[in-house]
């Protein structure tokens, strides 16, 4: 795909975090609404804050990350503080088992 029309810095910077997201960012992007918990559905557990990195950010960047956990720290505490989420270092349990990340990026692929 051409990317001519990008700076440098614009290309470096595509389908990645620069920076932390500004509140506007995180409200907009980040804020899990009802579809999002629908497509939770039954799942639980320290995995759904992977899951919704994911999605979220899918959402943000429109690109899954290469590591679903690199993201900003105030992008973690976002979506964990949504789903009650008390410590959310848990969240590197996710990429535990490599398939998991793969499996949820079909789901939300939808």
């Amino acid at each position: 795909m051409p990317v001519e029309f990008l700076t440098d810095e614009q290309a470096a910077g595509f389908g990645r975090f620069t920076g932390p997201p500004t509140q506007e960012e995180l409200d907009r992007a980040f804020l899990l609404d009802e579809a999002d918990f629908k497509l939770l559905g039954r799942r639980q557990g320290d995995h759904i804050l992977g899951f919704c990195l994911q999605l979220t950010t899918l959402r943000f960047l429109g690109t899954f990350l290469p590591d679903p956990l690199d993201v900003p720290t105030v992008v973690l505490d976002y979506v964990a503080a949504q789903l009650g989420v008390a410590d959310p270092s848990v969240v590197k349990q996710y990429v535990a088992r490599r398939t998991t990340r793969f499996e949820n990026a079909e789901v939300i692929r939808g």
